[in-house]
């Protein structure tokens, strides 16, 4: 039988709040056709708990790291599963419940010729069917953002065939040719963001992401604005445009870069959160950082398939998230941005 990985982070605290449920949910799979082995990673780990996931998932193969590098611990987590024999990798979050059809339905979209990466959809447990995410939006200036959030479902997104822009990194499946195609996790990533990455580097590869509406999570999501959260989600928005975008289109983007850049920079002195984008402007005069772009552009040249013309086709002009919409981003900025980028996406012909 063909093997599939299942791969989850755990991470300090966690394990005790959630993964009793969600192993359970886990065991009371129906996936006849298909063998899968657990695979838990414990960033920041420590004996307590490691031991706790060996009583807690004893038919899981736990892997202890040292720090919390979410994007090291999934290509961890890859790596080992490859040499394992898997043809298939799950990435999934620990805070959530799965339906019993979750896997079958997960996975039997990647039978589809083309499908490289496929979804599932997330709905917000315990709030009355309510959506988290049916997939993800990529904004053209690296923002990424969930389509539906906060919507009742009502099936109104099951005749969705691919996602434009990238699967949540809450559950998604990657096959094994996509990952011997375009390589594993960037850990550079560090945290957030690096589903948008994944899902990028996919297209860019000519791999299309498709969403399985029947393959059902609940996720118990919890919205926050962390110090970090803010440094890693700017910094990694930055690397994604500098890793993928051609040369052009950067050059061609610039002026809405600096627009969105200096409204950024104002929020943050107003928010007392200077501090974090002097830390983001520090990690970019860095070499290093320069280095790892450049090695990434070389990568991507070597498989790409996709123009940008096609890629950018399916980029939005318009952040639409209903826990940080404000008057500001919904009659200033989402109108502008949409204007220049409905204007720029017709002088891409490359």
């Amino acid at each position: 039988m063909r093997q599939i990985a299942i791969i989850i982070v755990n991470y300090t605290g966690y394990a005790e709040k959630f993964l009793a449920d969600c192993i359970a949910s886990l065991r009371a799979q129906e996936c006849p056709d298909w063998l899968w082995q657990l695979y838990l990673i414990d960033n920041c780990s420590s004996e307590q708990s490691v031991n706790y996931l060996k009583q807690q998932a004893p038919e899981a193969v736990i892997i202890p790291r040292a720090d919390g590098n979410y994007a090291a611990a999934n290509a961890v987590g890859v790596a080992q599963a490859l040499k394992d024999g898997s043809e298939y990798f799950v990435i999934a979050n620990m805070d959530v419940v799965f339906d019993s059809h979750w896997l079958e339905e997960l996975v039997k979209m990647t039978q589809v010729e083309g499908i490289g990466i496929a979804q599932s959809k997330i709905l917000l447990y315990g709030q009355d069917n309510k959506i988290n995410s049916v997939g993800n939006i990529i904004h053209f200036l690296g923002f990424g953002y969930t389509r539906g959030y906060g919507e009742v479902d009502g099936g109104q997104y099951d005749d969705i065939k691919e996602i434009n822009g990238y699967a949540s990194g809450c559950s998604l499946i990657i096959k094994k040719e996509v990952m011997d195609k375009i390589g594993n996790y960037d850990r550079e990533y560090y945290m957030y963001h690096d589903d948008l990455e994944l899902g990028w580097r996919a297209k860019l590869a000519g791999y299309k992401i498709a969403f399985a509406p029947h393959s059902v999570v609940y996720h118990k999501y919890e919205f926050s604005r962390s110090v970090r959260m803010l440094y890693y989600l700017e910094r990694n928005r930055y690397l994604a445009i500098f890793s993928f975008y051609k040369l052009p289109t950067i050059i061609l983007l610039l002026p809405a870069l600096i627009a969105m850049e200096f409204g950024l920079l104002i929020y943050a002195l107003a928010k007392g959160l200077l501090l974090i984008k002097i830390k983001i402007y520090w990690y970019w005069l860095r070499p290093s950082t320069w280095r790892h772009v450049s090695k990434v552009r070389r990568q991507v040249k070597k498989f790409r398939r996709l123009s940008e013309r096609e890629i950018v086709r399916q980029m939005s002009g318009r952040i639409e998230y209903q826990e940080i919409m404000n008057p500001v981003l919904q009659y200033i900025v989402n109108p502008l941005f949409s204007l220049y980028w409905n204007i720029a996406r017709f002088f891409i012909w490359w």
